[in-house]
Parts: C-alpha cells; sequence; structure tokens
C-alpha cells in the first residue's frame, strides 16, 4: 500500500497585513490507499481548512499536497474541478440531496455525470443501494426518509463513482447515536469492502474510534497522532479521550 497523498507542509493564512490568522501551520502528513484516517480538533484548530485543502475547495498559502504524482497546488481551476470529479467523493453534515428527485435519482445523478451506458449506471446503481441497506427507500424523496437514511444516500451518491477518496465533514453532526452508528458502520465497510481511502473530520470521539488512525489539530498544527492497531473499539475512544481531556477544548465522547 503506497502512499496515496502526501501534504507537505502547507499553511493557510486568512487576512493581511497586521491582521492575519494562521488556520494551518505547517501541517505534513501521509495517507496511505485504504485507510480510514480521522482529523480531530476543538473549533477553530484548522480542522475544516486542512479538509477544504485536500478536498480542492480552498487553494494553500504555501505548501505542496499530492495525491500520488500530481501535486494539486499547482493545477488551474479547470484541472482542479476535472481531477475533483475523476478522484474525490464528498459527504456533508448538510446531506446536500436534491428534493425534487428520489434517493435513487439522486445517487443516478452522480453517474449520469460520468457518461456511463445506462445498464451500467442502473448495476453501480443498485450495487449500492445494497451495500448501504438502503433499497426500501429507493424511490422515496429525502423529505419523506430519516436524516441516517438521508446521510447513507450521500454516501452512496459520493462512493457510486468509486472515487480514490472519500472526504466526510462531521457526517454525523445531524443524526442521532443510532443513526451515526449505522452510518459509521457503512463507513467502515465501505474501508474495507470497496478498499476505499476516507479521510474524516470529527469534534466527536465516538466517530473518531471507527478510524485506523487520528491526527489531532490545535491552533492549526498536529500536535499528536493516535493509530489504533489492534485495539478494540471501546479501547481505542478510551485513548481518544485521554489525549482530548489534555487538549481542554469542545469535545463528546457521544454522537
Amino acid at each position: 500500500m503506497g502512499n496515496y497523498i502526501r501534504v507537505c507542509d502547507i499553511e493557510k493564512y486568512y487576512g493581511n497585513g497586521s491582521n492575519v490568522t494562521k488556520a494551518v501551520d505547517r501541517v505534513s502528513f501521509e495517507v496511505s490507499q485504504g485507510e480510514f484516517v480521522g482529523v480531530m480538533g476543538a473549533s477553530g484548530s484548522g480542522k475544516t481548512t486542512l479538509l477544504n485543502a485536500l478536498a480542492t475547495i480552498d487553494r494553500v498559502t504555501a505548501g505542496h499536497i499530492f495525491y500520488e504524482d500530481t501535486d494539486i497546488t499547482e493545477l488551474s481551476e479547470e484541472e482542479l474541478s476535472k481531477f475533483r470529479k475523476e478522484n474525490l467523493g464528498f459527504v456533508f453534515q448538510e446531506y446536500n440531496l436534491l428534493d425534487t428527485l428520489t434517493i435513487e435519482e439522486n445517487i443516478i445523478l452522480a453517474l449520469t455525470l460520468q457518461d456511463k451506458r445506462k445498464k451500467e449506471i442502473q448495476e453501480e446503481c443498485e450495487r449500492m443501494l445494497r451495500l448501504l441497506d438502503i433499497e426500501d427507500i429507493r424511490d422515496k424523496f429525502p423529505y419523506q426518509v430519516s436524516g441516517g437514511q438521508k446521510q447513507r444516500c450521500a454516501c452512496a451518491r459520493a462512493m457510486v463513482n468509486q472515487p480514490r477518496l472519500l472526504l466526510a465533514d462531521e457526517p454525523t453532526g445531524a443524526l442521532d447515536s443510532r443513526s451515526a452508528q449505522i452510518l459509521l458502520e457503512t463507513f467502515t465497510r465501505l474501508n474495507r469492502m470497496m478498499k476505499a481511502t476516507i479521510l474524516m473530520v470529527t469534534h466527536d470521539a465516538f466517530s473518531a474510534s471507527y478510524c485506523g488512525r487520528i491526527l489531532f489539530l490545535k491552533d492549526g498544527k498536529i500536535f499528536h497522532e493516535l493509530v489504533r492497531g489492534e485495539r478494540s473499539r471501546k479501547e481505542f475512544l478510551q485513548e481518544i479521550l485521554d489525549v482530548l481531556s489534555l487538549t481542554g477544548g469542545e469535545f463528546s465522547d457521544a454522537p
């Protein structure tokens, strides 16, 4: 498993003159293909800025981000747009589904943008509906289903094109604890069965305990890293809480 992502000494500043905020301050790390990595930090720690830089939504002030041999900091807007479409999948807190389309149509829409044949589109869609256990709500509209089901539909839409990297920003933020648990188990399944590389930003220790590795951010810098290894999720959760208790900040141990 080679390093799929290399983040090299990136910085992101906002503002100018004497009023400069360093949102990300010389951050470097690597992510291997098939890893499930969590990024934790209190509000203002720089975790969303970091995610946006990796998602090609925001440009860094300095440093480089490599996806294998492609340095995305050197790409034009047009090249970035193409790269994003071909390589990345997104799951956000707000689901971002189209209310006028059914659950199935929301997933199919992501495929029709890829210029695939109708039969192929239907097969891919069926596979994701099955994998995420939302076959029974395929003909419903987003407003007719629960938050957890909406988020699983958002996952299916993000994964249906088999992106190289799934980026999730506080994906359990709007969910109750049972729905959050189902979603996190879904991520684990996508990671194992589809070998999906996942990077998830969360402030929630329970969610983070599903990851294989966690980077902790504080004041725009990585100050600690935890690797789960062979430990149970319960043991890993306790270890995460121990790190968080050292840092203060508003974290929770339940979704």
